[in-house]
């Protein structure tokens, strides 16, 4: 069975949506300090923020790329 398009983005953003909460709690909690910088909390969710939209893009990528060649086959 295929996966349409819409499932691979829903899919995307909820797992991508739960990974930009652990990444801000480590850039927060672990990355920050350990490298001494202090920057205030827009600052953090902006640069969180950045790698989030990317993930998505790059997960809802792939998602299609294999969705398109396992089906491709068949």
């Amino acid at each position: 069975m295929r996966q349409s398009k819409l499932s691979s983005l829903n899919e995307s953003l909820i797992n991508i949506s739960s990974g930009f909460f652990v990444s801000l709690i480590i850039w927060i909690y672990v990355v920050a300090p350990l490298w001494n910088i202090e920057m205030t909390m827009l600052d953090n969710l902006g640069i969180t923020g950045i790698f989030t939209v990317s993930a998505v893009i790059r997960s809802y990528m792939w998602r299609r790329i294999f969705n398109h060649h396992l089906h491709k086959n068949k």
